[in-house]
């Protein structure tokens, strides 16, 4: 069941890659304009022609820009073209970097050590890249100190100032003082 489950979800993967272009006799155009094997340019000409020196090298016939008058063709190894996009995208999508939000959770009673301990993890969220969202929850009578919460934030941001930056100020929402501090470009 694993493997079956697994097969459908590369085969998913590879269809979204991949969109699907006419080939051959799927081409309905009347007249197309023949692009060659190394890109020369081999004019308007119908179809029938088109697909006979595709065939007399071995190739396929495949539509390029059905849109334009008259369509685009290109004579090229079909497989070989879908191959290497298949591979051009899964290496695009290997090189992006998704960035994360991360979050730390502060008090309005936390002590250095803590606070000391949790700017060390910050920084190190910071450093790989990703965001860091601080929320302070204020709890029972701390509700009527919600200025000493700002506080406690804005201390605690202004401490990972070298590391990042934030967009706008701490916002109280609520029971919550809730920042998000965006990682600074490395050069």
């Amino acid at each position: 069941m694993g493997a079956v489950c697994f097969y459908q979800i590369f085969l998913k993967e590879i269809t979204t890659i991949f969109k699907e272009q006419l080939i051959n006799e799927q081409i309905t155009a009347k007249e197309v304009r023949l692009i060659g094997t190394d890109g020369e340019q081999l004019g308007v000409m119908p179809i029938e022609k088109a697909r006979q020196i595709a065939d007399n090298e071995g190739l396929d016939l495949v539509l390029m820009s059905g849109n334009s008058n008259p369509a685009v063709c290109k004579i090229m190894d079909y497989g070989k073209y879908k191959f290497d996009t298949i591979k051009k995208e899964k290496e695009i999508k290997k090189n992006q970097k998704i960035v994360e939000l991360k979050e730390i959770q502060l008090s309005m009673r936390i002590d250095q050590y803590h606070i000391n301990f949790k700017l060390k993890n910050a920084q190190k969220i910071l450093q790989e890249g990703d965001k860091v969202k601080v929320s302070l929850r204020m709890k029972g009578r701390e509700q009527a100190y919600a200025k000493n919460a700002v506080e406690v934030v804005e201390n605690f941001v202004e401490a990972l100032s070298e590391f990042g930056s934030i967009d706008k100020k701490p916002e109280i929402m609520g029971r919550n003082v809730v920042v998000v501090i965006n990682p600074k470009k490395s050069k």
